[in-house]
């Protein structure tokens, strides 16, 4: 913004510009940020942010996360680890098995569309939504340790 378009342009020759002379305006009176939390800005951080300090939970020392991780596969790209005619040739006696885990898959998630066939799918996890939609689709989850 220009200079000429400031506010304090008005205040020019008015000796404490809005400020006031018995308080002054100083830098930081009240500490910066989030300062006096404990203190003297106690009232408004237990009224406006309840809950603010402490603790929650048990600790974890030393936390991977490597051992918790899961590769996912969405209901959508399921088809993809079997050939197309396995899908084309698939009657209600005859249905493809898809198995996640031989393509390294460990959990099925639901997003997406499934087409109306039958088929069998071996996994280690499955979510709620993907296997709604698996069991709609004529098809049925198995899941394997």
């Amino acid at each position: 913004m220009a200079t000429r378009l400031k506010k304090n342009r008005k205040k020019r020759g008015h000796v404490s510009a809005g400020h006031g002379r018995v308080g002054k305006h100083r830098k930081h009176p009240g500490g910066r940020g989030k300062a006096g939390g404990m203190h003297h800005h106690r009232i408004n951080f237990d009224k406006y942010h309840p809950g603010y300090f402490g603790k929650v939970g048990m600790r974890y020392f030393h936390k991977t996360n490597n051992q918790y991780h899961k590769s996912i596969l969405n209901v959508d790209r399921l088809w993809t680890l079997v050939p197309e005619e396995a899908r084309t040739n698939s009657t209600a006696s005859k249905v493809p098995v898809i198995n996640a885990l031989d393509h390294g898959f460990t959990k099925v998630l639901g997003k997406g569309k499934l087409p109306e066939v039958p088929f069998i799918l071996r996994t280690r996890l499955v979510s709620r939504k993907a296997e709604e939609k698996i069991v709609a689709a004529g098809g049925r989850v198995e899941l394997t340790a």
